[in-house]
């Protein structure tokens, strides 16, 4: 039972004169249990059952209890936060959403919750990654677009800050990830176009400072060698750059002589841009240019031109292992144990979906 109260007692502290902040005493009180066993019930402490602990919990909340995280870093050196470190202007909506989602989903069991941390300055990749290390301001954190020589990867490991980044680096410093097979997928890109015929190929991936840069050119090479295709280069735009600078691009492209016919797009934003720029040359999607593209949803790519060829990437999925292997880190588990290279591809679906005319 929770323990007799005056009427109106059980009210958010922000209700209440003065707006005086609840406390374990408050909790302990108001259910007739000690403070310690109040305070191991929150941290869902194994030797406490579980009707004292949904008591508490449920006294917590009516009362808008929350910890005071200064005397938790005082008493612990912890500050029960994970830091997302990311630049807003390029990653804020889209694909970011979906593995704050997944990070958020990990979180909300623990005692740990996600602070994302922007750039201050888009140009200073290393301002935020300091701060957080140098304030204590996150027990672990999450990096997404790494490069092959990372500086913030460099600079984490040797101040022993738990972290784990969304793609891989190249440097001899083991750190742990969650990365999608990027070669994997620009291979299975070109045997789909190699499959509808396609002989002239063009890939429009990411910038050349990001490391899966790298792993998809390599794949796509590796396709167009094993078919015996032709390449077509885009050299001014990538997928970092906005949808109508990609459009004008592929406008060019489209009106030059020797044009691709089939086109690998590395983000679904990009893949829009490729369609605009292709139409306005004249050209139909699915027959006179065809496009595999990579997204983080099924969904809209598909409704907007329904030719498209898609091969999912969850972020989600990424946001939860990210999330999984920063809280082991932090833990004691070895690096070696978080290093996950995912990819689940559309290969045993290809023959029979093109052969029916639909889209993978």
């Amino acid at each position: 039972m929770v323990k007799s109260a005056r009427p109106g007692s059980l009210t958010r502290s922000a209700d209440r004169p003065g707006g005086q902040r609840p406390t374990l005493k408050t909790i302990a009180y108001l259910t007739g249990l000690g403070v310690t066993t109040v305070s191991k019930a929150l941290k869902n402490a194994p030797d406490i059952g579980e009707d004292t602990k949904h008591r508490v919990r449920t006294v917590a909340d009516q009362i808008g209890y929350l910890p005071n995280r200064a005397g938790v870093r005082l008493r612990t050196g912890k500050t029960n936060v994970i830091s997302l470190i990311l630049d807003t202007e390029d990653e804020i909506t889209g694909l970011t959403s979906n593995m704050v989602r997944g990070i958020s989903e990990i979180l909300a069991g623990t005692q740990y919750h996600l602070v994302v941390t922007p750039y201050g300055d888009p140009g200073d990749r290393m301002g935020p990654v300091r701060y957080v290390v140098e304030t204590g301001s996150a027990d672990g954190v999450i990096l997404s677009r790494t490069q092959p020589d990372d500086p913030r990867v460099r600079y984490l490991a040797q101040n022993n800050m738990p972290f784990a980044t969304h793609g891989r680096t190249d440097m001899e410093v083991e750190h742990a990830f969650h990365d999608f097979d990027n070669c994997a997928f620009a291979r299975e890109a070109v045997d789909i176009l190699a499959y509808l015929g396609c002989r002239r190929l063009a890939l429009l991936g990411p910038p050349d400072n990001q490391t899966y840069s790298r792993h998809m050119q390599s794949g796509f090479q590796s396709g167009v060698a094993a078919h015996g295709l032709e390449t077509v280069a885009i050299n001014d735009v990538t997928v970092d750059d906005r949808i109508e600078e990609v459009e004008s691009a592929i406008y060019r492209l489209m009106t030059s002589a020797g044009r691709p016919d089939g086109i690998v797009s590395g983000s679904a934003a990009t893949a829009i841009g490729i369609c605009v720029g292709a139409e306005k040359a004249g050209l139909a999607i699915g027959k006179d240019l065809s496009i595999v593209s990579k997204q983080s949803s099924f969904t809209y790519l598909r409704w907007f031109r329904p030719a498209i060829h898609v091969i999912g990437e969850d972020f989600r999925e990424a946001g939860r292992d990210l999330a999984r292997s920063v809280l082991g880190l932090i833990e004691g588990d070895p690096v070696s144990s978080h290093q996950t290279l995912v990819y689940h591809g559309v290969t045993e679906e290809i023959g029979s979906k093109l052969k029916a005319g639909e889209p993978v």
